[in-house]
């Protein structure tokens, strides 16, 4: 935080309670695997009321929802930053915020707030609403939203289908199916009754709110329609306010690239049965990364590897397939640019080979981590089934026997010790590990 940054106060809604946050400073490292002691209530505190534009509340119902607002107002979730000199209030551009998240104002555990996209491109994507009706900038952005042809189709519509989400820019929506529209629709957590298949419990502000979260960024949506209590490599989803989604916490991969071989060795080999439990699951969807990064996955306290940011995660249906890629640029609307060029286009889901998150994640993640780990002449061979991993020009089953071939070699170079929480003690015990 820059030092002269100063309080701000600001009512959260007109005649309303203000919202009330908290800051404290980080006191253990973010990259250590043992687990941390809870979190403390400070001794001396310095509040700071921060209001509506903070959090994107005033620009609702264009946002992700409101269900965690009311842990504001009590002040159950704090800001959590290490600031050079006195405390104030965070700065507004940062794409997320370690914070702290408590059930009894006694006992604390470390989330990550998080932005749908970057501040800057947020104001970007509202000025586009506006230019698209020849507003002002200075525009209700809902109120645009609501007169548009799309969302007029949303209101009337009684079950998400895929020509509701035709032309949307995520690969999460590049190849919809009415299977996965409708587990979106089920599990969707910002409303009061999930279960259904059917919207006839969502409310207008609902159906904006689902609408808009799809075209920004799917990444909330993912994490619960997909939670991790169910085996999926997911953060827990606590939920939304305003512009916020609120998270468990996790460490970025990239703060782990100098880590020691027994732990890169356990990331590498947790990194690689992700992706393997992305081409193939129970429920048969295949998942694939349009692009990598190290910090689209991040490690627990408890040294388990999730997926941090899935953002750029599609999603093909291998039960129903799909029933809209084919027509989905004729159906191009504000709703699809808003966070990237409306010309922009996404490959055809049949052209998706099952390799390509394996030969992104060994051409741009793995091989940072794993680099001169190791002895020789695990080193070279570990390299040499990188190299044939990466590999974007060689054939779909090339790649997956390099992957399994890097897994085995990886395995034997773990430790079954308590850092390693996640598995600990189970390894000592089970040889799956």
């Amino acid at each position: 935080m820059e030092p002269g940054l100063q309080s701000k106060t600001a009512a959260l809604c007109p005649g309303g309670p203000a919202l009330l946050l908290w800051v404290s400073t980080l006191s253990c490292s973010v990259s250590s695997l043992a687990s941390p002691s809870p979190s403390l209530v400070p001794q001396h505190r310095t509040s700071y009321n921060s209001g509506r534009t903070f959090l994107g509340l005033d620009k609702c119902n264009a946002c992700i929802g409101t269900s965690i607002c009311k842990k504001f107002f009590k002040e159950e979730i704090r800001f959590d930053i290490q600031l050079a000199s006195r405390l104030g209030l965070p700065p507004d551009y940062l794409p997320s915020y370690p914070a702290n998240y408590s059930d009894d104002s006694k006992t604390w555990r470390p989330v990550e707030l998080s932005r749908l996209v970057g501040k800057q491109q947020s104001e970007i994507s509202d000025r586009r609403i506006c230019a698209s009706a020849a507003a002002p900038n200075t525009c209700s952005i809902e109120r645009v939203l609501r007169k548009t042809g799309r969302f007029q189709k949303w209101l009337q519509a009684k079950r998400l289908t895929p020509d509701l989400v035709q032309g949307l820019p995520s690969p999460f929506l590049r190849c919809p199916s009415q299977r996965l529209l409708d587990r979106v629709v089920r599990r969707y957590a910002e409303v009061a009754d999930a279960g259904s298949i059917f919207m006839d419990h969502f409310t207008d502000r609902d159906k904006l709110r689902l609408l808009y979260t799809l075209a920004v960024n799917p990444h909330p949506i993912v994490l619960q329609i997909f939670p991790g209590a169910e085996g999926w490599p997911m953060p827990k989803y606590l939920g939304s306010c305003g512009r916020f989604l609120v998270s468990t916490s996790t460490s970025p991969l990239q703060e782990f690239y100098a880590a020691p071989p027994n732990q890169a060795a356990d990331l590498a080999y947790q990194l690689l049965g992700v992706l393997e439990s992305l081409r193939s699951n129970d429920l048969n969807y295949f998942f694939y990364f349009t692009h990598v990064d190290a910090g689209m996955f991040g490690i627990f306290n408890n040294g388990q590897l999730f997926i941090r940011d899935a953002s750029a995660l599609g999603v093909i249906d291998k039960q129903e397939g799909n029933q809209a890629a084919s027509r989905a640029g004729d159906s191009k609307d504000i709703f699809s640019c808003l966070v990237s060029g409306c010309q922009a286009e996404l490959p055809p889901c049949n052209s998706i080979p099952e390799k390509q998150g394996l030969v992104l994640a060994c051409g741009q993640v793995l091989p940072r981590l794993l680099h001169g780990k190791f002895p020789s002449p695990v080193q070279q061979e570990i390299d040499a089934a990188l190299a044939r991993c990466g590999e974007a020009a060689r054939p779909d089953p090339d790649v997956l026997g390099a992957a399994s071939r890097l897994k085995d070699i990886l395995r034997p170079l773990r430790t079954c010790d308590p850092r390693f929480a996640y598995r600990y003690p189970d390894c000592k015990y089970n040889d799956k590990f």
